[in-house]
């Protein structure tokens, strides 16, 4: 006799989602593996032409991307009606995979970043105005500094620009707020990543008060134009907000204020942000609605579980810098020229 009770019917919907689990898992594996071949195709082999090595590269990072069930840069990507207060910083939006396979995606998705850096790094050397500014907002202990350090581990760091933001300083305040972010800037070919960044000027004086509201209100505009210009002279803008959840901060606090290697992590000011924690969320809410832009929108990552946010950003840097269709530089000069010169030494 066939079993009909509710418990019965539970049973088989975890039957169910364990079955479905165990082939997504499957799946992810299969495509990691065959991306990481064409890896390690593309580093043996040096006969194909141009062309041809770039469609395999094109090939294995759209193989890498398989692994989502729907690309991050359409499911993270901030629209007008979404509320920051609403994401789960404990999902994992668009990964049926699990840690180790997260970090995995990483590691492959890392050395790909690396080729295309390279690549980019390549073109701005020979007068390509192409370049990437990654912003990285979040509150403390979101993962920012951890995310540079996954994400671009096997990338050159020729080409590579960080920089942290912090309180402005005197010689930073006798200037226009956005003076010293235009210092740090990428140069063609480079990448520039800026934990905090701008935004802070507005998210701050809207919290403490430190300017009139008329004067941080007009920022968002001077900050839509300022992106804009960046958009149209090369400059891919990609901003990240890390979405972390109350109880997780306090979790990574007390780690901090244990273990004395990560004191110097630790600042008084940290809680005192903390204890204003709605008034942040209002803050950034409003920074998305009114700055979250075609050309430079926002994502807002959930970041509890760290691997997810750093396979989310290198999914999203991967894509970004494959989209923008460059090819190897030409050589400018006679090749076989070139050679006889060599011969003749």
């Amino acid at each position: 006799m066939t079993d009909t009770t509710p418990h019965a019917d539970e049973r088989a919907n975890r039957n169910d989602r364990k079955d479905k689990k165990k082939s997504e898992a499957k799946q992810i594996g299969k495509a990691l593996r065959k991306a990481e071949h064409g890896m390690e195709i593309l580093e043996k082999r040096h006969d194909d032409d141009i062309e041809h090595r770039l469609e395999r590269a094109d090939a294995s990072s759209k193989l890498l991307s398989s692994v989502w069930n729907e690309p991050p840069a359409q499911l993270l990507r901030f629209h007008p009606g979404d509320r920051l207060t609403d994401v789960d910083g404990g999902a994992t939006p668009g990964f049926p995979g699990n840690k180790a396979q997260g970090e995995r995606f990483i590691a492959i998705s890392s050395g790909e970043i690396a080729r295309y850096q390279q690549l980019l790094y390549a073109n701005g050397t020979k007068g390509s105005p192409r370049r990437m500014l990654i912003v990285l907002q979040g509150m403390d202990a979101s993962g920012k500094g951890g995310i540079v350090r996954h994400v671009f581990s096997q990338t050159d760091p020729m080409g590579i620009h960080y920089h942290g933001f912090g309180a402005p300083t005197t010689e930073e305040q006798a200037h226009d707020y956005l003076w010293r972010v235009r210092r740090e800037l990428p140069k063609p070919g480079w990448i520039s990543l800026f934990d905090r960044s701008h935004y802070e000027d507005i998210v701050m004086p809207h919290i403490y008060g430190t300017f009139p509201e008329a004067v941080w209100r007009a920022r968002y505009d001077q900050v839509n134009e300022f992106e804009h210009e960046l958009v149209d002279s090369g400059c891919t803008i990609i901003k990240i907000f890390l979405v972390i959840t109350k109880d997780k901060q306090k979790e990574h606090f007390l780690t901090r204020l244990s273990d004395p290697t990560k004191h110097w992590k630790f600042d008084v000011s940290d809680l005192d942000a903390r204890a204003r924690w709605d008034e942040y969320m209002d803050a950034w809410q409003e920074v998305f609605e009114k700055t979250s832009t075609p050309e430079a929108p926002w994502y807002l990552i959930p970041a509890d579980n760290r691997w997810y946010s750093r396979a989310v950003v290198s999914e999203l840097l991967r894509t970004s810098l494959r989209d923008m269709g460059l090819s190897w530089p030409p050589l400018n000069c006679d090749a076989d020229a070139m050679r006889r010169r060599l011969d003749e030494e």
